[in-house]
Parts: C-alpha cells; sequence; structure tokens
C-alpha cells in the first residue's frame, strides 16, 4: 500500500515505536507524545450509516475469563492447564474453534486430529462454565463507554446523519448479550449478533450483510470495527469498510489484512469517525 497520514491526540511514545516496527522510515517520523490515528485509506464520515463492533479485543477484555474456562474444560477432561497467552492466541474464530486449538495444543496434535467426542465434551463445559463466569474479571476496556456515548450523541445531534450501532462477534449470542448488558453497553446497539446468530461466523460477512439490510445502509455507508485480521477479512468480504483497533487480541496478526484507518485506543474511535476527511478508495 501507499502512504497514510497520521493524527494524534493524547500522549504515547508507544506508539511511534510500534510505527518504527511497521515500516514507516525514522527521519519521517517525528517523535509525537499522541495516540496516534494511522489513515490508510480516509472514511467517508459524512455518509457513514452503521457502524458494526466487534466484541472481544474491541469493546471488551475478556482474555481472562475465556482462558480460565477453556483450562476448566480441560481440566474437566483430566488434562493438564495451558498458559493463559497460549489460550488468548486462539481467540477470534469462536468458541469451538477455540476450545478444538486448546484441545490440539493439550493433546500435541494437529486441529483436525482432535478426538471428536471428547471435543463435544469439552465445548459444552465450557459453555456451561463460561455462562456461569463470563463476568468474573471482564471489563470494558478504557475509553469505550465514553466513546460510545459521545458517538451516540454525534449521531443524535441536529444536522448529523442518523447512524447505527450494532455488534457482530463469533462469541455465542448468549453470552455476548449477557456480557454487554453486564458492563451496560447494550441499550448503545441495535443489534447484539453472535458466533450462533448465523450459520457461519466471520469473515463469512453474511452476517454483516444481514445487519446491512436490516438497517437500509450500503457497504460504502458501513464500517466494521475490530481487532483482528478476521474483522478486516470480513470488511473486505461485504465489501465495507474497516476500522482496526490495535489495543486488542489480534494486533499480531491485524496489520496482514491492513485496515482502512487504524487507532491505538477506543477514545480515538470519535475521532477516527468525525475528524477523517473522506476521499476516493485506493
Amino acid at each position: 500500500m501507499g502512504g497514510f497520514r497520521l493524527f494524534f491526540s493524547s500522549s504515547s511514545y508507544a506508539c511511534a515505536t510500534v510505527a518504527l516496527a511497521q515500516g514507516m522510515r525514522e527521519d519521517r517520523f517525528p517523535i509525537y507524545t499522541g495516540n496516534m490515528l494511522r489513515v490508510f485509506h480516509p472514511l467517508p464520515v459524512e455518509s457513514l450509516k452503521l457502524l458494526v463492533f466487534d466484541l472481544d479485543g474491541t469493546l471488551i477484555d475478556s482474555a481472562q475469563d475465556l482462558c480460565n474456562s477453556v483450562n476448566a474444560a480441560l481440566s474437566h477432561l483430566g488434562r493438564q492447564p495451558l498458559p493463559d497467552p497460549v489460550i488468548a492466541g486462539y481467540v477470534g474464530n469462536g468458541a469451538p474453534m477455540l476450545m478444538r486449538r486448546a484441545m490440539a495444543q493439550s493433546g500435541s496434535v494437529l486441529p483436525e486430529h482432535v478426538d471428536e467426542d471428547e471435543l463435544a465434551q469439552a465445548y459444552a463445559f465450557f459453555l456451561a462454565y463460561y455462562r456461569e463466569h463470563k463476568l468474573d474479571f471482564t471489563y470494558a476496556y478504557a475509553g469505550v463507554l465514553e466513546a460510545l456515548e459521545a458517538l451516540r450523541q454525534l449521531h443524535d445531534s441536529p444536522g448529523a446523519t442518523p447512524r447505527t450501532m450494532a455488534v457482530l462477534t463469533n462469541k455465542p449470542v448468549r453470552p455476548a448479550q449477557g456480557i454487554c448488558e453486564g458492563l451496560g453497553m447494550a441499550d448503545y446497539f441495535l443489534h447484539i449478533y453472535g458466533g450462533d446468530s448465523f450459520p457461519v461466523k466471520k469473515p463469512d460477512p453474511l452476517g454483516l450483510r444481514t445487519l446491512m439490510q436490516e438497517t437500509g445502509a450500503k457497504p460504502e455507508e458501513t464500517v466494521m470495527i475490530g481487532d483482528s485480521k478476521v474483522d478486516v477479512q470480513t470488511a473486505r468480504n461485504a465489501g465495507v469498510w474497516s476500522l482496526g483497533c490495535a489495543f486488542g487480541f489480534g494486533p499480531q496478526n491485524l496489520m496482514e489484512t491492513p485496515p482502512d484507518v487504524l487507532v491505538d485506543s477506543a477514545t480515538d474511535w470519535t475521532e477516527a469517525l468525525t475528524l477523517v476527511k473522506s476521499g476516493p478508495r485506493g
């Protein structure tokens, strides 16, 4: 891809380090102290009508409860627990794949060679355990609730383009809805759809296209906001814009399929969706 624009708000030297690591020449990157907004393709913010958020790693940090639930399922089968960072690296493709990957790692086999009967037992235990413990340690990332409120106020302001916000996650829908309700963010969203709301999961575009149909938003009027390449791929597959979150579970693979805009914190969402001027996609 070609060059990109940088916008800065509050303070963070680490952002400069990240950008340098991603290949930007040091003589072109003055050391700013600020959260960074990287723009690869400017969003048409004045015409956006639908904002679709991923959940885990985007709105919430659910890693500890997911890790605890996976290890509880492994223990139920008499297996040794896995380190939390290993399990966290498996998040993003839905709970069944999370459990399959953990079982494969635990048994030192490929995911496709996991015993299906054992996997079914482990997954059932995982779901039951997670439903009871989904809010033990899970919390909204710093700035998320404030950003959602600011976006809602912007959407409702006189003369503004009416916008709808929704959640599309690969997490099962019941715990996803329960977490959003428990953390006080459910009322911001028209719909909260999960990995079992449709026959297929992200990056298949079915869920995103369904939301567009329900809200009357066109692809060019829609943006997918998420922390991993799965979210960017979902956006690409649906022909919509993408906003990547470098603070979530998937920053190690997010730039494999670069989003249109990249932010370093949830506090940058409002700026990314209001300040950046529109332009053609490259």
